[in-house]
């Protein structure tokens, strides 16, 4: 009887001991549990931190990067334009160059053509009053009007100097009159018409000046 009271005893201490080393596991596995979460959630910090600053790094590249392209850009924009610029200053120049050759080789032909024009004007200065009818000096009456037409389309025009004032720059004085009628530096007769190109004297005018 003795012995079986001391099995029993022995067989609840074993239990207390099992159930004591359960406790203990389960309180181990609970601690060993929370040490991992606590360094899963530590690492997911650090990982989380590390990103942080890697996308911080990686924002301020692009926004230096960003800067020198934006930079690159406006020098780009700056060269085209002086590049236009020039370019359109060369054509007008080119433009002004060509004009004026044009505008020299024409005046020398024009200069050619003035002493025909004054041989068309002296042969009808000079018909008589009753042949001016005829066929053939209105033909050539005709062919001079044509002349002067066209010259009109092409710039030239004459300078009309009579009762103008002198001026050098149009004017070349071959002969001075005492004329009371008229003022003084006047124009009073021309005997040479002379004759504008554009803005250009192309001829100037041979007259005789009053006073």
């Amino acid at each position: 009887m003795e012995e079986n009271k001391v099995n029993v005893e022995e067989t609840e201490q074993k239990e207390e001991t099992m159930e004591q080393e359960t406790v203990e596991n389960t309180v181990s596995g609970e601690v060993e549990q929370d040490a991992a979460v606590e360094e899963t959630e530590e690492k997911e910090e650090k990982k989380e931190g590390l990103f942080k600053k890697r996308k911080k790094v990686d924002a301020k590249a692009l926004e230096t990067e960003l800067e020198k392209k934006e930079a690159e850009v406006a020098d780009l924009k700056d060269r085209y334009q002086r590049l236009m610029a020039e370019f359109e200053n060369a054509r007008k120049r080119t433009a002004k160059e060509t004009t004026k050759m044009f505008d020299m080789g024409a005046k020398d032909v024009l200069e050619k053509l003035l002493p025909v024009v004054d041989n068309f004007e002296r042969g009808l200065a000079a018909v008589a009053e009753e042949e001016k009818d005829s066929a053939f000096v209105q033909g050539i009456d005709a062919i001079y009007k044509q002349l002067m037409t066209v010259f009109g389309e092409i710039g030239v025009a004459p300078m009309d100097a009579v009762g103008k004032e002198f001026n050098a720059d149009f004017h070349n004085a071959v002969m001075h009159v005492e004329d009371e009628e008229l003022g003084e530096n006047v124009v009073a007769e021309e005997l040479q018409k002379g004759y504008m190109y554009k803005d250009q004297v192309l001829r100037y005018s041979m007259v005789k000046v009053a006073n």
